[in-house]
């Protein structure tokens, strides 16, 4: 299901079956969506926030940014009913007994501060759990405001909201995807349900845009990090955990906050090649293998290649930047490299397989680089949603 699509004309077609036992995600109705390879904007991880909501009357509007699935316990009630993995406001009502039901726009609605601000290329509204309590519709706007304004400063007659998902059915317990075409960089998004009901996450996924000013002004910066602008690109295997685990901001606090992959049978080895924020020179790398003590990897190369200059898809465009070298458990690994050249992409090979939990490239934009990401941020906010 997506954008556009004309509302049920029975109000409960879209409703699951009640909750009969067993695994509560066994009739979960999920789907194959292309972004979802895309980094999610708004994981509080990265700092984002649900900063504001009209009515949390029976779950609260920061699980929507829990970043585990949406848990659920039919055994557990509160005072105040069934506790709900996700944000659930109260039943809305018309305005009185000859008019008992909401008006055809009655709403609620939750301000959310992206992580790391960037382009939209689609977003998740998971409905999971919410079989008959789920929105009927929601609609889903961005806007760009600089710092860190307030939920009334958000909200104010001077800000534009700018619509990217535009007021669509919904699925209970589903995954509901809406692909964005709006090429905007956004700070901010407005959620809205009508007319009220539960929404058990919401993720954002699309392509960090760092700001160039603050990277300039840090001068060294991780290159790679998902917050200024890394990217996995490819790896060779995602199976326990997401290899964009390693360029996540902090260190990895549980085995499953860094990338591991299978065992291998083979006389192969594992990999995850990245896109760096720009083109940069690295100066300093530390791979970190916190809480993988019989399962590290057992030795690590690290190479580079110029897109500038060359096409990463040549394999003879890749030159070493790291030699191959042993990895101890549970510890942080840190080399300082004599030679520094350009490189847009790093290719991280672990032989011949096992975990790394953390991976920081530490160096400084070139002038090309610093260029780039100049003309990238004048592209995308040249005419600025907020005053």
């Amino acid at each position: 299901m997506g954008v556009g699509e004309p509302q049920a004309r029975d109000p409960h077609a879209n409703d699951a079956q009640p909750y009969s036992g067993g695994d509560p995600y066994a009739d979960y109705r999920g789907g194959d969506f292309s972004f979802t390879g895309l980094v999610d904007l708004a994981d509080r991880r990265l700092g984002g926030s649900v900063i504001a909501a009209n009515d949390e009357f029976f779950a609260q509007r920061e699980n929507l940014l829990r970043p585990e699935p949406a848990h659920f316990d039919p055994e557990a009630f509160g005072h105040k009913g069934k506790v709900m993995d996700g944000w659930e406001t109260r039943r809305r009502r018309g305005t009185g007994a000859d008019d008992p039901h909401p008006g055809a726009d009655d709403h609620d609605w939750a301000l959310i501060r992206l992580g790391a601000p960037g382009i939209i290329r689609g977003v998740i509204v998971d409905t999971a759990h919410f079989r008959g309590n789920y929105p009927q519709q929601v609609a889903i706007e961005a806007a760009h405001v600089e710092g860190a304004p307030t939920p009334e400063q958000l909200l104010a007659d001077d800000v534009t909201w700018v619509e990217i998902v535009p007021r669509s059915q919904v699925r209970g317990h589903a995954a509901n995807g809406f692909t964005v075409d709006a090429e905007r960089r956004f700070t901010h998004l407005r959620l809205r349900q009508f007319p009220d009901g539960g929404i058990a996450r919401i993720r954002v996924h699309g392509v960090v845009v760092p700001d160039p000013t603050w990277l300039a002004a840090l001068g060294t910066i991780d290159l790679a990090a998902l917050e200024n602008g890394g990217a996995v690109e490819d790896a060779s295997d995602r199976f326990y955990s997401s290899p964009e685990n390693m360029i996540l901001p902090d260190r990895s606090r549980k085995m499953d906050d860094g990338w591991e992959n299978r065992r291998r049978r083979d006389r192969g080895n594992d990999w995850v090649r990245l896109r760096l924020a720009e083109q940069g020179e690295v100066r300093a790398i530390e791979i970190d293998t916190a809480y993988y003590k019989g399962n590290a990897a057992g030795w690590v190369a690290i190479s580079g290649c110029d897109a500038a200059v060359s096409d990463p898809a040549d394999a003879h465009a890749w030159f070493p930047l790291l030699a191959r070298v042993p990895l101890q458990p549970d510890t942080v690994h840190r080399f300082h490299l004599g030679e520094r050249r350009a490189v847009t992409h790093v290719r991280l090979d672990v032989f011949p397989d096992g975990g790394i939990a953390r991976l920081r490239l530490y160096g400084s934009l070139t002038t090309h680089g610093e260029k780039a990401l100049v003309d990238r941020w004048s592209a995308l906010t040249a005419d600025d949603f907020a005053s």
